[in-house]
């Protein structure tokens, strides 16, 4: 007999791992997202019995999911309602046809890149396919997505069950969209991976500017998917930034928490194997002639994690590769970003007439980021009353206590 905590560390090294492809392989099979959840939810209370008594089985994932399918079957007996229906008997025997042969792990089919696209479908709001995405895919529960979104557990429950009642109510297929929608169905793909990237690094809100766990699991994705698409470049770009932004994860915080910019970090500190996996990708992918937004993004980062200080970082070649970004992506945001390069590259005045055609339209009044850029521009043009007075509006508009201790700090070094 094994003693618990081995047990159960194995229990939930298995579910983190191999959540996705079994549940992808279950809900395949089955037509039914909810089925399969609770289904494979049954087969893990059955295995901390039955591994503790008779010992782990030599593929846990293949057993897993014979135990899910037996478990998916029985529940659909039980149903009462359901049980009464010619078509859903046949259905039963279809089923029990289909799991007659017992699998090895080699054997179980990955079914994921199906699952995530489900997950990502453009009839789902943006919020509900990130939940769905880190549930299904990535085995969280709903205590940890609700800890993400700073949701009540409840809630994030009502949401996860509403989307599967849709998926199965508009008959949302689990498959790979054809040649004409799949590159704008992978675009939503890396989209939702980068927003749970985003909100893992830079936290919209709560006490902490990082939330460790989900800069964890968006990599964690990006990887699965990079192995089942590997002729997108994007996705790779998109790995490569993620993992060059997260190599300054342990200098981005000081001991008591508190923010510490890019300029006045310990690069010693960087991770210097996340570095060279994220160079190594853009090396293996630009050469490629299939350049993406994220792939600009990576670049730019790159250029950053291989520059010996802030001193030494090439804003030319910075400025030059969020020109090009601009060029894909017309958008305000990136035009700050541009013109925060342009100010080392040339001169913080010229930087400040580009970020200000950036908020000449009004999309940018309520984006906190616009303020606390303009400021630092306006600090190094020399006009530190106004810098103050952007710096006020960004912490009036920061929801992250240690984003507004950070503004705050600022403000008084003016």
């Amino acid at each position: 007999m094994l003693p618990p905590s081995p047990l159960k560390q194995t229990i939930e090294k298995t579910v983190r791992e191999e959540w996705g492809r079994i549940l992808a392989c279950l809900v395949k099979s089955i037509g039914n997202l909810q089925l399969a959840e609770d289904s494979l939810q049954d087969a893990l209370v059955a295995a901390l019995s039955h591994w503790s008594t008779h010992g782990l089985p030599d593929a846990p994932d293949a057993w897993l999911l014979t135990t899910a399918r037996r478990r998916a079957i029985d529940r659909l007996r039980r149903d009462r309602r359901f049980s009464q229906k010619q078509v859903e008997i046949s259905y039963i025997a279809d089923i029990e046809n289909a799991f007659r042969e017992e699998p090895d792990s080699s054997a179980i089919p990955d079914k994921r890149l199906e699952m995530i696209f489900t997950c990502c479908h453009p009839a789902l709001e943006r919020k509900t396919q990130v939940a769905l995405t880190l549930r299904t895919l990535g085995g969280l529960s709903t205590e940890e997505i609700a800890t993400a979104f700073l949701d009540k557990p409840q809630a994030m429950a009502q949401r996860l069950v509403r989307a599967k009642k849709k998926i199965a109510l508009a008959a949302i297929p689990y498959e790979i969209p054809d040649s004409d929608l799949l590159p704008e169905r992978i675009a939503s793909v890396l989209s939702v991976l980068y927003l749970i990237f985003n909100e893992g690094y830079s936290a919209s809100s709560g006490d902490s500017p990082v939330r460790v766990e989900l800069c964890d699991e968006a990599i964690r994705l990006a990887r699965i998917v990079g192995q089942l698409l590997p002729d997108e470049t994007e996705i790779a770009g998109l790995l490569a930034l993620m993992l060059l932004h997260d190599s300054r994860r342990l200098a981005r915080m000081d001991s008591k928490g508190s923010m510490i910019a890019l300029e006045h970090q310990n690069r010693k500190r960087w991770d210097q194997g996340k570095i060279r996996q994220g160079v190594a990708l853009l090396e293996q992918t630009l050469p490629r002639q299939r350049v993406g937004p994220y792939q600009l993004q990576a670049a730019i980062s790159a250029v950053h994690a291989q520059s010996a200080d802030w001193t030494q970082t090439d804003w030319p070649q910075i400025h030059a590769l969020y020109s090009l970004l601009y060029q894909l992506q017309p958008t305000p945001v990136v035009q700050i970003n541009r013109a925060l390069a342009l100010s080392y590259a040339r001169s913080p005045s010229e930087a400040l007439d580009l970020i200000d055609e950036a908020a000449s339209d009004g999309q940018l009044d309520q984006y906190q980021p616009y303020y606390a850029a303009r400021a630092d521009l306006l600090d190094r043009n020399g006009d530190k009353e106004a810098a103050k007075q952007a710096l006020l509006k960004a912490v009036e508009l920061s929801d992250n206590q240690a984003e507004r201790a950070f503004l705050q700090a600022k403000i008084a070094d003016l």
